[in-house]
């Protein structure tokens, strides 16, 4: 079922910390950190991973999706969990700060670092990642499993923005709805709940806390 639909792409969240971004216009299909998908989800183009977690790198889900030619993008420390175990053309490591440009497909990728500020489970030093995506003409930020961090002040102009809320492991409402009341997206989207750790009531806290709009999406099923 389509839960948001910006004319142009439709953007889906698959429970956890996965999305999947249908192009209408380009025909490519982008999915983020894949984790209990149905087996019948349809193939990607791109799989973008933040980091090495098994509940965000998932060689069973990425299996699913994956075909000759999906380019899958992930910091360094995954590369030795996908050598000899999936299909795909290539796969290309990148690390905060980087950009790959795929300018034929109309897709845009940025890396921006994610971790705790005051936990031990998402170290700055790893180089794990959030991603900034241009897709065509909009711009939509994941923040991987991320605590409030500086990096999130300098956050310009993005149209949606996926933000953990359940707590323990990263941001709890109060604090994703500090970081976005900050950096001011279009609209706001509550992950990282329903599955391992958070609830729902920790995405309905985000969204009576928020100073932008705020849409609390269905699993797709």
């Amino acid at each position: 079922m389509i839960q948001i639909d910006f004319n142009d792409f439709e953007l889906n969240w698959l429970g956890h910390a996965g999305f999947v971004i249908y192009d209408k216009r380009s025909g490519y299909r982008t999915y983020i950190d894949p984790f209990q998908i149905p087996n019948n989800a349809k193939l990607a183009d791109f799989i973008l991973i933040t980091h090495s977690h098994y509940d965000h790198l998932s060689i069973e889900d990425i299996k699913k999706i994956s075909k000759p030619e999906t380019i899958i993008i992930a910091p360094v420390d995954c590369q030795s969990k996908f050598q000899g175990k999936i299909e795909a053309r290539d796969i290309k490591i990148i690390t905060p700060g980087q950009v790959i440009d795929f300018y034929k497909e109309g897709l845009n990728v940025t890396a921006i670092k994610s971790y705790n500020t005051d936990k031990q489970f998402h170290p700055v030093g790893n180089d794990w990642v959030g991603y900034i995506l241009k897709i065509q003409d909009k711009i939509i930020y994941h923040a991987g499993d991320a605590d409030i961090i500086p990096e999130m002040t300098n956050l310009r102009d993005i149209d949606v923005a996926l933000v953990p809320v359940s707590g323990k492991f990263v941001m709890d409402p109060q604090e994703a709805a500090t970081a976005v009341n900050q950096f001011r997206p279009k609209l706001a989207i509550p992950m990282h709940y329903g599955s391992i750790v958070g609830t729902q009531d920790d995405a309905i806290k985000l969204k009576e806390l928020a100073q932008v709009p705020v849409e609390i999406l269905e699993k797709q099923s």
